[in-house]
This record gives structure tokens, C-alpha cells and sequence, in this order.
């Protein structure tokens, strides 16, 4: 199955609005406990997260995982920093990338693949606000030739 494919659980439709991605990544996840329940209910929110390399171990902080409702004792703390499973090579090309002026790693979406819960990570570099408008501005044009194109059709 291709990279970013599967059940798609949540997305950060957000990232691609503030950064322009270069590249994306696929990575697993370490979780706890009840927390893959969680997130096949759909109870994951990607809004402020963000991915960092610390001790040349990927991590992503601030996803928020909600509590299992029937977890009780054994539910976990929902904003946690969790692991990410990447290849060695990946995480020493993250780095490299990452120290450069302007670049982040942002998640993109979390997906279940065969089973395992996976997260989309991109390298994206921040957009400008003049570039934010000038994306909008396509967008439009691009709505507005797509309307006259259906219009003479008909």
C-alpha cells in the first residue's frame, strides 16, 4: 500500500494552509495502553502538534489522544510526547533538514495500515502571509475556471 494510504483517522488541514511541504514521511507510533482504541474511535486531534528530533529519536508533542471512556486507571495522559518509529537513515536526513532556517516537521494525518496506527509526518517550510494570499488567490481563479468550464458544457 502506498505511503499516507489507509483508514484515515484525523488530518491537519491547518499544516498545509501555514507550511509548504516538501516532503513527506511515514512513521509508526509508540502507544500506551488504551490509547489505539482511542484513536479507532476517531478521538485524535492533530491542531497544535508537531514533530521534533531529540537524542536522534523522533518524537511528536501536543497530539491530543482523548481518554478511552471504559480505560478507567489505565488511560494515559492525552497530550504526551510519543515516539515515532522512523529508519535510522529517515531520522539522520530529518535532522540535516530540519536545522536549516525555516524548516518543521509538521504531522500531516494519522491513518490505520494493516492494522497499526501510522502517522503522515511533512518537512515543510513556513509560508509567508503574501504567500497564504497568493494561494487563496489561485484557489479562486481556479474555482471560477472550473464553474465556466461546467457552465459550457451544459
Amino acid at each position: 500500500m502506498p505511503r499516507g494510504h489507509g483508514k484515515t483517522i484525523a488530518q491537519n488541514k491547518k499544516a498545509r494552509h501555514d507550511f509548504t511541504i516538501e516532503e513527506t514521511f511515514e512513521a509508526g507510533i509508540v502507544l500506551q495502553g488504551t490509547e489505539i482504541k482511542s484513536i479507532r474511535n476517531g478521538r485524535v486531534n492533530l491542531k497544535d502538534s508537531f514533530a521534533r528530533i531529540n537524542n536522534g529519536e523522533a518524537y511528536l508533542h501536543n497530539m491530543h489522544i482523548s481518554p478511552y471512556e471504559q480505560g478507567n486507571i489505565y488511560n494515559h495522559d492525552p497530550t504526551r510526547a510519543r515516539k515515532l518509529l522512523l529508519h535510522r537513515k529517515e531520522i539522520n536526513q530529518l535532522i540535516g533538514q530540519t536545522q536549516q532556517k525555516g524548516y518543521s516537521l509538521v504531522p500531516l494525518k494519522v491513518y490505520i495500515k494493516n492494522g497499526v496506527a501510522k502517522v503522515l509526518i511533512g518537512l515543510g517550510r513556513g509560508k509567508k502571509k503574501y504567500d497564504k494570499r497568493e494561494d487563496l488567490k489561485r484557489k479562486q481563479v481556479n474555482r471560477e475556471i472550473d464553474r465556466a468550464i461546467k457552465e459550457s458544457l451544459k
